[in-house]
């Protein structure tokens, strides 16, 4: 591997280990099951769920084959029939992953293709809207950790699933079919059992929501431009979402390097990576053959021992059958599955990343950190923006940068795909601002994280940890997100209800393109560029 991508391999890993955890919550729901006898038919036998309120829940479903022996590293296939009543009581074994600092939860268990269904009673009037949630990271979590009540509520049927994680979800090796795209590959699998099985549950397989959270609204970038995902979802949901964003340098830690794009790969970095990572684990042959069938051979233990190797696979390769082109590219070009889209970010998504790694563990972000990292990310630039964005303007130096990287970073990459996006279908654009938002990570230090990334799953999937510290307009603002989803699910538009705040389309062409702020008791329009600066970084290039 070249010097300058092993720099970008343990650079990715700095990167990775920052946004392991954001959207998973280190705990199983629990909420009251009362067994019930309910027995649902699909296409490979019957399970048999359990009643959580007014809804069904079916946990731990296989959606496909257990990715072992040869077939780790390989296309998702079938899942094998069973005979009998299967119990879907309680949920399925974890993806293999490694526990972190802030979520304390570890597998080793490949057989993990499994997907959770919670579903309200069948209506009468016809089938339901379905949404399958794809939850973020890439290397830690699992679908059993959204609880779906509320959106259940609300007539929604909802699946949350399991996909490879880390290295199972990204290896690469040349002559590989599918490098780099384990994971999204099982995501279209979940998205292919939910055309055949929905209608079990009492929902609508011609009217299929797929969402997801930071990583995984990037997959669902990747999915819109993917051929095989072509008619598997009618509605996209992209919660704080990376794919159009780039990353320059310094952004994402003091000797991270500038990338072009932050989640997209060409097929040769994969490779690189992929070999970089497992160099230790005395497989590499000149017979890649061979070196692929040893690596398949080794338990799931040996491989989660080489540090990192999880981290460094939070990235989708392109250049293949199932990313055909880079997403960006076609995004931008037009070139993507036609769907209506809700998409957004929040008012202060790098606050998360400066405090993890400065302020909130005990690590005060300084004056001369500043002038640093302004040199560091925009060279003989670095004067302009400091202009722009005077230290006096802010509390602490920490909440500058951040301020910084969330514009340059997150809001102009979030305005490049609503632009893009808009332009073919239409797109209803948000702003999560909640700034007391409860920050559900165990971190030691006194920051102020604001709405900061992935904070406003919470207020949609149902997540104890969080809620228990709800206010009364926190709970208000909960509901009404919710209902903005459930709306979208059932129809392509989030606002169809009466006495729910109106939610016109975004506009690129219009002078404001309205964006949805969704605050607790102040919901209503905000000028995203503006108060992010979009103008002065367009100027600057």
């Amino acid at each position: 591997m070249s010097t300058g991508r092993r720099a970008w391999t343990m650079a990715l890993l700095t990167a990775a280990a920052l946004t392991a955890t954001l959207g998973v919550t280190p705990h199983r729901e629990a909420p009251v099951l009362r067994q019930d006898g309910l027995t649902v038919g699909l296409d490979t036998g019957e399970v048999r769920g359990v009643r959580s309120g007014g809804n069904r829940v079916f946990f731990g479903i296989p959606y496909a084959g257990p990715p072992t022996g040869a077939h780790r590293w390989a296309a998702p296939r079938p899942a094998p029939p069973w005979s009998g009543v299967r119990d879907a009581s309680r949920p399925g074994p974890l993806c293999p992953q490694v526990p972190s600092a802030y979520a304390d939860i570890s597998s080793l268990e490949e057989d993990c293709l499994v997907l959770n269904v919670t579903a309200p009673p069948k209506d009468r009037r016809g089938p339901r809207p379905v949404l399958v949630w794809i939850h973020g990271d890439g290397s830690v979590g699992g679908g059993e950790f959204f609880g779906a009540g509320g959106l259940a509520d609300r007539g929604v049927v909802v699946v949350t699933i399991n996909y490879r994680l880390g290295i199972f979800g990204g290896y690469a090796q040349h002559g590989l079919r599918g490098s780099g795209t384990f994971g999204l590959q099982d995501q279209q699998a979940a998205l292919r059992w939910v055309q055949r099985n929905a209608a079990a549950f009492g929902g609508d397989p011609a009217r299929v929501t797929v969402a997801g959270s930071s990583f995984g609204a990037s997959a669902i970038t990747g999915h819109l431009t993917s051929p095989g995902a072509r008619g598997l979802f009618h509605r996209a949901v992209l919660a704080s979402g990376e794919g159009m964003m780039d990353m320059p340098a310094g952004m994402m830690g003091p000797q991270v390097p500038g990338y072009p794009w932050y989640v997209w790969r060409p097929a040769q970095e994969m490779r690189d990576i992929s070999t970089e990572m497992t160099a230790s684990l005395g497989c590499a042959s000149p017979d890649s053959a061979r070196t692929l069938s040893c690596l398949r051979a080794l338990p799931v233990k040996t491989i989660l021992k080489v540090p990192h190797i999880m981290n460094a696979f939070q990235a989708f390769g392109h250049g293949n059958e199932v990313l055909p082109q880079l997403p960006p590219l076609a995004l931008g070009t037009g070139r993507f599955h036609r769907v209506p889209v809700l998409s957004g970010a929040t008012l202060d998504e790098h606050r998360t990343f400066v405090g993890m790694m400065y302020d909130a563990v005990g690590t005060p972000f300084t004056t001369d950190d500043y002038d640093r990292a302004l040199l560091t990310a925009f060279g003989d630039d670095a004067p302009v923006v400091a202009r722009e964005y005077p230290l006096s303007d802010f509390p602490t130096p920490a909440l500058a940068w951040a301020t910084v990287v969330t514009d340059r970073m997150w809001a102009l990459g979030t305005a490049a795909q609503h632009d893009a996006l808009s332009r073919h279908v239409p797109l209803y654009a948000y702003e999560f601002a909640d700034r007391d938002a409860p920050m559900y990570l165990p971190l030691p230090g006194d920051f102020d994280f604001g709405a900061f990334h992935a904070g406003d799953t919470p207020y949609v999937f149902d997540d104890a940890e969080a809620r228990q510290h709800f206010t009364p307009a926190q709970w208000r603002l909960s509901d009404t997100m919710t209902d903005y989803w459930a709306a979208f699910a059932r129809t392509g538009a989030p606002a169809t209800a009466p006495g729910v705040q109106p939610w016109p389309r975004y506009a690129p062409g219009a002078p404001v393109p309205y964006t949805q702020s969704l605050a607790p008791d102040a919901i209503g329009p905000v000028d995203y560029a503006r108060g992010h600066r979009l103008e002065f970084w367009r100027r600057l290039g």
